[in-house]
């Protein structure tokens, strides 16, 4: 290579695939690529990140990794604080310029991103950051938002190059693991691995079979397992573009809209599922919307308002436990034990244990996300926090919703398929007193080898009192002159046009 000739540095962030990437494309018809993914310490130490974030990026990595080469491309991986890693390589190839997705990421990624620009352009190295989804950097207000996501995802799904030039390197770097940023290794065993070709085929398997019942069994923990998409980490990292998957749904959509036209008995189901399916992709983008138009909402409450409504009781012990998946409820307990095996658990078991920490135990929202956000593979802050405030009621603009753990037991797992999975104290309990069962006589809780306080715990709060406080907590909040002022600005910022224009 000659020693002037500038390259170009694709920058690997939460993009980690070789399909329908655009720097990557841009890049490689330019010339010699430097194609990067740089292991950050202040990222990976947040207290957001967990090594099961890691191992799933490892994975995602390697296979990239393969990818590349198998086009003339390499990977490189470095470990280090941006933008100075960028500095050292530019010393060294004379970097033109650098690609790389727009990412809604959390404070942390925020500031790097302004670090870099700000390098880049003392060091006269074009930067280009260019969007992977429907979120729209610099949004005036949502009016057309919705517009623009739909014309997003119709633009065509960009092939992988067929050649990528690279520069030639003396060492590609290795992956690192979590004891070498101090990290504990993952205690979950039963975490979805990642890659690109994986999240393929699970893309094909849920359009193809498991996707039929979507609508009517992605609330039960039970059937979500199966029937739910499980393409969520592969979203969060990127081995898929939300545009890949739209347009692979649309397709099915249409190919049996074709079969009942040509009077072929297509499954019944599937039409409703994937329109449901759909409306979830766009709500992705809806919700990280709100934290890239409002990075604060990281931190604080959306509606300012609210500032006061828990922040001075946090009760630790109440945490705890409910960290531990030791309240009494078993369906929180369930849900909680299952995301620390599997780093996954349906939507509306997520919002159940948000709205018990959040009613039932009277906890200010920031600790117990951060706790979730380490729970969960397919954690991204862009949705992470938007979606906590809003079950935590504090946004203003969204309808209070108080989940019962003893009617979600008596709805979504009336004979405790996945309660007994996880909370085995409980295995041998009649499903009649399965949502409550501190409520079994003495003599039966012996004879299933469950004592309620030596087995498994008492509830941590009585469920209709705490139900009925949180409840007239948060009405007579809401009546706050001040609350409803500023719901009214959260709602012109952050509302949904689409829903304002049904009503």
């Amino acid at each position: 290579m000659d020693k002037h000739e500038k390259v170009q540095l694709v920058w690997f962030k939460r993009d980690l695939r070789i399909a329908d990437h655009r720097p990557l494309r841009e890049a490689a018809r330019r010339g010699r690529c430097l194609c990067l993914y740089v292991y950050e310490p202040e990222f990976i130490g947040a207290e957001d990140f967990d090594a099961c974030h890691l191992d799933f990026i490892n994975e995602s990595l390697r296979e990239l990794r393969e990818n590349l080469q198998q086009r003339g491309g390499e990977l490189l991986l470095r470990v280090g604080a941006l933008p100075d890693v960028f500095a050292a390589l530019h010393r060294e190839h004379s970097i033109e310029a650098i690609w790389c997705h727009q990412e809604t990421g959390n404070q942390i990624t925020y500031a790097r991103d302004t670090r870099v620009i700000r390098w880049c352009r003392d060091a006269g190295v074009a930067h280009h950051e260019i969007p992977q989804n429907g979120v729209v950097r610099r949004l005036k207000d949502r009016d057309g938002w919705s517009r623009t996501w739909s014309a997003r995802m119709s633009e065509p799904v960009l092939a992988v190059p067929d050649h990528i030039a690279s520069v030639e390197v003396r060492d590609r770097g290795d992956y690192q693991t979590p004891p070498a940023f101090q990290l504990a290794p993952s205690t979950k065993h039963g975490v979805q691995p990642g890659g690109e070709s994986i999240g393929k085929e699970t893309l094909r398997s849920f359009l193809n079979t498991r996707g039929k019942n979507y609508s009517s069994e992605m609330s039960s923990p039970v059937t979500a397992e199966e029937s739910c998409s499980r393409l969520s980490p592969y979203i969060a990292w990127g081995c898929l573009s939300i545009k890949q998957i739209h347009q692979a749904a649309e397709r099915r959509s249409q190919a049996i809209r074709r079969q009942k036209s040509l009077g072929t008995a297509a499954e019944p189901g599937w039409l409703k599922s994937l329109a449901a399916f759909q409306g979830r992709l766009r709500w992705h983008c809806h919700f990280a919307q709100k934290l890239e138009d409002e990075p604060r909402i990281e931190f604080e409450n959306v509606n300012r308002a609210f500032d006061g409504l828990r922040e001075d009781e946090f009760n630790e012990a109440y945490f705890q436990a409910w960290q531990r998946g030791e309240t009494g409820y078993p369906m929180v307990d369930a849900c909680m034990r299952s995301l620390h095996h599997t780093g996954w658990v349906n939507f509306r078991m997520r919002a159940m244990l948000v709205s018990f920490a959040s009613y039932h135990l009277w906890l200010h929202w920031r600790r117990p996300a951060l706790y979730l956000a380490k729970q969960f593979v397919d954690y991204e802050p862009g949705i992470h926090y938007s979606q906590f405030q809003m079950q935590a009621g504090v946004t203003g603009i969204n309808a209070v919703r108080i989940y019962s753990p003893i009617k979600q037991v008596q709805d979504q797992d009336p004979e405790g398929r996945f309660i007994r999975r996880y909370v085995p104290e409980l295995a041998e309990v009649p499903p009649e007193y399965l949502a409550e069962p501190h409520k079994m006589p003495p003599i039966l809780q012996q004879d299933v080898g469950c004592v309620i306080g030596q087995d498994y715990p008492e509830p941590i709060v009585p469920h209709a009192a705490a139900y009925a406080e949180a409840k007239q907590r948060m009405y007579a909040f809401r009546k706050r002159a001040a609350v409803r002022e500023q719901s009214q600005h959260v709602l012109q910022k952050h509302g949904s046009r689409r829903r304002m224009r049904r009503r």
